[in-house]
Parts: C-alpha cells; sequence; structure tokens
C-alpha cells in the first residue's frame, strides 16, 4: 500500500547527524513502502526576509501539502532546536487558501546529541506539531553521542538507537494508514462549520442587495 512521507532535519554541516538519521529514516519507510522526500534546506531564507514566491519556499510547501506524514529531526543547541529546523516550520503557514497543509497529518520526532541523552528537542517539537494540526505519534527517538553512531560510509551502525528509529518509523506508518480514511472526519470542528454557515449568509445577503 502506497504512502507518502516528507522528512526534514535541522543542520546545514557537511556531516550532519540530523540528516544521517533522516536518511536512514527515509530507508527504513522505503522498505515498509513509502515514498520519501528529504527536504535539502540548504538555500532556505530566514523567515520573512523573503516573500513566499521564493524557490526554497515554495519547494518546502509543495512538499508539506504533498506528504501523508512527515519526519522530524533536529539537533539540539543550547537546550533547544536549531534555527534551521524552527526556521522550516515557521515558512508553513497553517492555512494556504483553502488548503491546511499540515492538518491531520502524522509526524514522528526525532533528535541528535552530540552528548549525554536528552529530549528536550522533541518535547519541543510535539509542541510545534500541535500548533500545526498534525497527529503526532507517540513514539520518538533521541541519539547521544551521534557520532559514534554512524560508520565511515554514513550508515548507522547495529544498536539499541537504530532498533528505536525502526521502532518509530513502524509505529508513524501504522498511525498514517490508520488515520488515512478518517482524517477530515478528526479534524472536523464546530466552530469552522460555523464560521463558515455565517460567510454564506453574508454571500447570500449581499447578493439580495
Amino acid at each position: 500500500m502506497y504512502w507518502s512521507t516528507s522528512l526534514l532535519y535541522g543542520s546545514l554541516r557537511k556531516r550532519s547527524f540530523s540528516r544521517l538519521v533522516i536518511e536512514e529514516s527515509a530507508r527504513i519507510l522505503q522498505a515498509l513502502g513509502a515514498e520519501t522526500r528529504v527536504f535539502d534546506p540548504t538555500g532556505l531564507p530566514l523567515p520573512d526576509s523573503e516573500d513566499d514566491t521564493h524557490p526554497k519556499v515554495k519547494e518546502l510547501r509543495e512538499l508539506m501539502m504533498w506528504s501523508e506524514g512527515q519526519v522530524w529531526c533536529s539537533p539540539e543547541r543550547h537546550g533547544s532546536m536549531t534555527g534551521i529546523m524552527k526556521a522550516q516550520i515557521d515558512w508553513v503557514p497553517l492555512s494556504l487558501g483553502a488548503v491546511r497543509p499540515t492538518q491531520g497529518k502524522t509526524l514522528a520526532v526525532m533528535q541528535v546529541e552530540g552528548g549525554s541523552q536528552s529530549f528536550n528537542v522533541v518535547n519541543q517539537l510535539r509542541v510545534l506539531g500541535r500548533w500545526m494540526r498534525m497527529f503526532t505519534i507517540p513514539n520518538q527517538s533521541s541519539v547521544a553521542k551521534a557520532f559514534l553512531e554512524f560508520d565511515d560510509n554514513d550508515r548507522m551502525k547495529p544498536s539499541g538507537y537504530y532498533n528505536r528509529i525502526v521502532d518509530v518509523m513502524e509505529e508513524l506508518v501504522k498511525f498514517t494508514l490508520l488515520l488515512r480514511d478518517n482524517k477530515d472526519f478528526l479534524v472536523d470542528r464546530y466552530s469552522e462549520r460555523v464560521e463558515s454557515a455565517e460567510q454564506l449568509m453574508k454571500r447570500v445577503n449581499q447578493r439580495s442587495l
């Protein structure tokens, strides 16, 4: 069964461990039957420094709308996600006209550290996922001392960290498939139905003038 997944990482370093984790995650998802696309944040401008016609902004937004599920992974820097990670999320509005790019989509969150294990970033990414009206899955991954977890070919070594990433990707697939046919029902809101009805009445009344 086909499903689409977009993957974001939060570093521009040549050997970015958040990118390596994302690439490993993409391989796992492909083995599980998903089509994956990884967004390269190189060249993405800071939010509000350019308009939304910038090619990298358009690429990012199109990727967000294309995917059913998403994977976000950021390094931890000074106790939080990187500015590069946050900039990607900030370029994606809650709505683009009648389209909500992220609403009702599934999300898996992960982080990498250069030192001991932490969960600051995944907790922050969960908050962002909620604000973006996404379904963030319960499982998550935090890879400590990430520089020790990859071989000379930039492939992840067998370890409990790798097994956990497989767990997270499997869970993302399951939630994506479970929610696929129920997404519109789950995100249907009374307040928006009332607002839509009021807007319709205004248009009808304007036509009758």
